[in-house]
């Protein structure tokens, strides 16, 4: 069902993004990844042949308009860009760079999505990236959970607003990713473990095991407005 489709992956050059990439390639989609890191945009674009890359920040307006511009007609988006989390108990919380870390992940997703909207075909589709931490939330996570809530409650709204194009969102839970990078290695490592143990399905994702449930959403022409959790059962222990 994705085949020819044109994808348009904000963030698909590292993490779940680029799982998602790797995945939609194979089911024969028109790939086009996009990321502010002009190394990361030449690795993925070696590691992904076929697929369009483009360097773009999507703190700017201006330019991810011009992005969309220049991709033409856009079956579906998807949005995962993030950078490094901001875990940081309230009474040490810096406000600067909890404001900083919002304009990437909330209002970058809103930003593609008003420069998308015109681009996107009437049946196509728009999945956002949450994370559990919006519904079970810890300690220090404040910003990154109200980050998580903010863009479920956007999706819900969007999907109204935006009908018939649809809108949902992937919610995952522990991802060994790159968004963990800024914790020293053996303290993620031990939180990786801590939380496997911990969680029904005994493991912390790979990217690749997210991928499939944003496939899912695109392919899924009955459904919007919608956030599926995929945690390996994080909200549940």
């Amino acid at each position: 069902m994705l085949k020819d489709k044109r994808i348009v992956i904000l963030g698909g050059t590292a993490g779940i993004g680029l799982a998602v990439a790797e995945a939609a390639l194979r089911e024969g989609a028109r790939v086009v990844i996009a990321s502010s890191g002009s190394a990361r945009v030449q690795a993925a674009r070696a590691h992904l042949p076929g697929a369009e890359a483009h360097v773009v920040d999507l703190r700017d307006a201006g330019a991810v308009d011009t992005l969309f511009e220049r991709v033409g007609r856009v079956d579906h988006l998807v949005f995962t860009a993030g950078e490094e989390l901001l875990i940081s108990p309230l009474a040490e919380l810096d406000l600067v760079k909890a404001r900083h870390f919002l304009e990437l992940r909330y209002w970058g997703a809103l930003t593609a999505i008003k420069a998308a909207r015109n681009h996107l075909a009437p049946d196509g589709s728009i999945v956002l990236t949450s994370g559990a931490a919006g519904h079970r939330p810890h300690p220090g996570f404040v910003i990154g959970a109200s980050i998580c809530a903010a863009i479920e409650a956007a999706a819900r709204t969007l999907a109204v607003e935006l009908a018939p194009i649809r809108v949902n969102v992937v919610t995952p839970g522990f991802v060994a990713t790159d968004l963990w990078s800024n914790l020293p290695a053996e303290v993620r490592d031990g939180m990786f473990r801590d939380a496997a143990a911990r969680l029904p399905v005994r493991h912390v994702a790979a990217p690749a095991e997210l991928a499939e449930h944003y496939l899912g959403f695109m392919r899924g022409g009955y459904v919007t407005g919608q956030t599926l959790i995929v945690d390996g059962g994080g909200v549940l222990v």
